[in-house]
């Protein structure tokens, strides 16, 4: 039997790896989606946990330690929106995101309702269970409208409120998807796997690299979910999905206004409303940026949170007697 060289092994080992990767890539995405996620996941900090609470499995990440900080996902989106901005408070704060019920890993029961006013009275059922009483709170797109409701609802456990392109108000200039819809179509909808990179370019000023294995299953879980996002955009939208207007005079905590300047899903036009209506408000807009600053942007992001957050610790420290807000 003819002896194989050291090199025409090395070579026969090197074409093995080379076939497994490429057959990995080709057909196995989802495994390499979950590796890259973990990594994201750890980098940040975070880890994958599960709460029961009455009539949902709610998932969710928790990591670091000190006040804990809850950030809430818009539409059609999950957790996962949150680690590139996260990475930067879990050094110094219990990061808390849940997928709120009917997104993400948490459970999508058909007879539940998914109104804002019902996601709100979830989060404070979960928010019980994880003996949490008092906490910053920040929320984008149609998690800005859950936690600015919740604010006005439940102030004496809301610390600071963050609204990052945040949903709830009646804009004064008409967005692009506002009108878009006019015609009967929604955007924010995925209905076939190409659709995926329209639906990027609707939320970013500029889409960052996104390695196609990643793309791919993201495309695919975005299509998956549709019909019931359909369900659920529909459910608070014909509901409930303004109401948050009429209550922002009752927010109490200490607010901060993020906002991209390119955003087309909710038009920036919506910032003067929020201050005006909220006693204690600042507003940062953020220039070529859409509607996910804390996924386009996230440095500058945090920055304008962390300055935040540190300011309104400043002013609580000088302050040592005022009282929370009851």
């Amino acid at each position: 039997m003819k002896k194989l060289s050291g090199k025409t092994v090395f070579l026969t080992i090197a074409a093995a790896v080379i076939i497994l990767a490429v057959f990995i890539y080709l057909f196995a995405p989802s495994y390499l989606y979950k590796r890259a996620m973990d990594g994201m996941r750890k980098d940040a900090g975070l880890t994958l946990k599960t709460v029961n609470i009455p009539d949902f499995k709610i998932v969710y990440f928790e990591g670091g330690t000190g006040e804990p900080i809850i950030m809430l996902h818009g539409f059609g989106a999950d957790k996962d929106n949150w680690l590139r901005f996260a990475k930067y408070f879990t050094s110094g704060y219990r990061v808390i995101i849940p997928d709120l019920p009917g997104f993400g890993e948490s459970s999508k029961p058909e007879n539940a309702e998914y109104t804002i006013m019902a996601q709100v009275e979830q989060l404070n059922v979960l928010v019980k269970e994880l003996k949490l009483t008092d906490f910053h709170i920040i929320g984008n797109s149609m998690g800005g409208n859950i936690a600015g409701t919740f604010a006005a609802t439940h102030p004496e456990m809301v610390r600071t409120l963050g609204l990052f392109d945040a949903g709830g108000v009646k804009s004064p200039v008409k967005s692009e998807l506002h009108l878009i819809m006019e015609t009967g179509i929604n955007p924010l909808i995925v209905k076939n796997v190409e659709d995926y990179d329209r639906l990027l370019a609707f939320n970013f000023y500029k889409p960052f690299p996104i390695p196609s294995f990643i793309k791919r299953v993201l495309a695919e879980k975005a299509l998956k979910a549709s019909e019931f996002n359909q369900k659920i955009f529909k459910e608070s939208l014909e509901s409930d999905f303004l109401m948050l207007e009429s209550k922002l005079g009752m927010i109490k905590a200490p607010t901060l206004i993020v906002w991209g300047d390119s955003d087309r899903v909710i038009h920036v036009s919506s910032v003067p409303v929020f201050e005006k209506k909220i006693k204690n408000a600042r507003s940062v807009i953020l220039k070529e940026c859409g509607h996910l600053p804390m996924l386009e942007k996230p440095q500058e992001t945090a920055d304008a949170y962390q300055n935040f957050l540190k300011d309104n610790q400043t002013r609580e420290n000088r302050n040592p007697k005022v009282q929370r807000p009851l």
